[in-house]
């Protein structure tokens, strides 16, 4: 029974694997090995090119449909624009916008370091063609030929361009085009992340026009920058509505779904909702996120395309309605660009909080980030806070675990015996496993009794590792010395060492063996797993070594209140 022990514990051990690896999967924007297919009524159906632009109408310059490309058009090139970015500094980002087409060209957060070079800080919107790096904010009007877009030169009305006293600036750009003049206002606010954007449409020409408001995030489809398969992330399209509530998308479903357009002639039905009058669209990726929140209670289309070759665009288009001669029309919008902090994410709009994603444990994952919290309020380092929390966790599973810690050394008690019936009986398993069962029986040992309190904590485990993947708090927070981030791997590997050492003890505390091979491959599994540990953040290797220290205390005291009378009777 031993022997079944072992192969449960084994069977644990891969079904941990198996879990890890979906979640993986899943943060990756790939579809989860335990979901159902989705549901046909969940696709809408097919566009109409008025409503939603392919990637190939994406860069017409005719036509009343198409979105306009990426690059300026013939009649642009004819009159060429003298364009400039106009730079806006506020406590939170500095922010770069192009006068060509109102774009936000580069957003740097002042308050979060780049997770490669530590040196700069972290920048979301920006266009680096060495790279191939391409993030922007674009939005304009479609409708008619000719309409002031985000290839249209703008004019920046003056006024002041870094917020010093004040507690919020603006920056306006007005453009007149095709007989519509677009004034495009940002508004900035002290300690705020979220940039208001509203569009003033006014028809100055001498017929009614019907403009449509887009709204889009253009994002190149590499991978980000630091991405391994150990410390990998989700990077793409991410939107929400009420009705259908959080999607993720993946650069490359846009690439198939342009090929298969190009293949075809047709448009592709959108496997996310298409017809909405709430909700954002996003592009998220590691601890940050870009989303753009339309005004809401107003009916628009979501859409999903290729831009170009390596350039994909998630965005809304949002009619305005028939606007008379001399008559204006507004629309307010927020596009809110930071870090994934939950209570920053729920003030903007609902739904933007999921975001921040933990994967098919969220139900466990947010409790225990919640706890966390609350513990690093009081002690201010989050070292310390995981420290305390896995302290909390072993005392929450501690009856569980000291039962099952007595089974284990009622086990070892009990092994010479179980060896000499594996000697009896090695030619007939039946009868070894029935004198197995009886010699539990004799003992009151319940083989299962080690193996119940790993599945139990197991769930706790693997939600644990997603908090501390996803949570930007985490991210370079220091602990003690030469833990200077708890969101990275472990810079002189001490922590995996500790680990190691931990693991090994708590092996050879436990039950060994009767198989040899098994033997040593239970020494081994701590190397290996130590090895992993090199490349997983040092928040989540301090949490495994405070929890196999507490386990080695507990199976020291446990092994001599149950080992020492058992073995004095035997």
């Amino acid at each position: 029974m031993d022997i079944n022990k072992r192969t449960i514990l084994w069977i644990v051990f891969a079904v941990s694997l198996v879990v890890l690896w979906n979640n993986w999967m899943v943060s990756t924007g790939q579809p989860s090995m335990f979901a159902p297919a989705p549901a046909q009524t969940a696709k809408a159906p097919e566009a109409k090119k008025s409503e939603l632009p392919t990637a190939a109408s994406a860069q017409a310059t005719a036509g009343a449909a198409a979105l306009p490309g990426a690059t300026a058009t013939a009649a642009d090139a004819a009159a060429p624009f003298k364009s400039e970015r106009i730079t806006v500094t506020t406590d939170l980002f500095k922010v770069d916008i192009d006068t060509l087409g109102g774009t936000i060209k580069r957003l740097e957060l002042l308050k979060y370091k780049d997770g490669v070079d530590t040196h700069k800080n972290q920048v979301l919107f920006d266009v680096d063609n060495a790279t191939g790096k391409t993030y922007l904010g674009q939005t304009g009007l479609v409708g008619a030929a000719g309409l002031p877009n985000h290839t249209t030169g703008f004019v920046a009305k003056p006024g002041p361009r870094m917020l010093n006293d004040a507690n919020q600036i603006q920056l306006v750009l007005e453009a007149e085009q095709g007989g519509v003049k677009l004034t495009k206002t940002f508004t900035f606010k002290r300690g705020d992340y979220v940039i208001d954007v509203r569009h003033d449409v006014t028809n100055v020409g001498t017929a009614p026009v019907k403009p449509e408001l887009y709204l889009q995030l253009v994002h190149d489809g590499n991978k980000p920058a630091g991405d391994s398969f150990f410390n990998s992330s989700y990077t793409g399209p991410t939107l929400y509505t009420a009705a259908d509530k959080y999607h993720k998308l993946k650069f490359e479903s846009l690439e198939k779904a342009a090929a298969e357009a190009a293949k075809t002639g047709k448009d592709v039905v959108q496997d996310h909702p298409t017809k909405a009058d709430n909700g954002w669209v996003a592009i998220s990726q590691h601890f940050f996120v870009s989303a753009f929140v339309p005004q809401d209670k107003t009916p628009r289309t979501i859409f999903t395309k290729k831009v170009t070759t390596n350039q994909y665009a998630i965005g809304t288009i949002q009619p305005l309605g028939t606007l008379a001669p001399g008559a204006t029309v507004s629309s307010d919008a927020k596009l809110y660009s930071g870090p994934q902090e939950e209570k920053l994410l729920e003030k903007v709009t609902p739904g933007l909080e999921l975001v921040k994603d933990y994967g098919m444990l969220t139900v466990i994952a947010k409790p225990i980030f919640w706890v966390m919290v609350h513990i690093h309020q009081v002690l201010g380092n989050w070292g310390w806070t995981i420290i305390v929390f896995t302290i909390l966790i072993k005392l929450l599973f501690f009856p569980l675990s000291a039962a099952g810690y007595k089974s284990m050394a009622k086990v070892k008690l009990v092994t010479p015996k179980m060896q000499a019936i594996r000697e009896r009986y090695k030619g007939d398993p039946a009868k070894m496993n029935q004198a197995t069962m009886e010699l539990y029986k004799t003992e009151k040992i319940n083989p299962l009794g080690g193996c119940l309190p790993i599945l139990v904590q197991m769930p706790v485990f693997i939600a644990l590792y997603w908090v501390l993947q996803a949570s930007v708090e985490i991210r370079g927070a220091p602990w003690i010395g030469w833990i200077t981030n708890l969101a990275a791997p472990d810079p002189w590997f001490i922590l995996p060492v500790l680990y190691a050492i931990s693991m090994f003890i708590t092996t050879k505390l436990n039950p060994a063996p009767a198989d040899p091979m098994q033997a040593k491959v239970m020494l081994f599994m701590p190397l290996v797993f130590s090895v992993m540990f090199f490349f997983f953040p040092a928040g989540l290797v301090l949490y495994w070594v405070v929890n196999n220290v507490l386990s080695i205390g507990q199976q020291y005291v446990i092994s001599k209140k149950y080992g020492t009378p058992a073995a004095a009777k035997a």
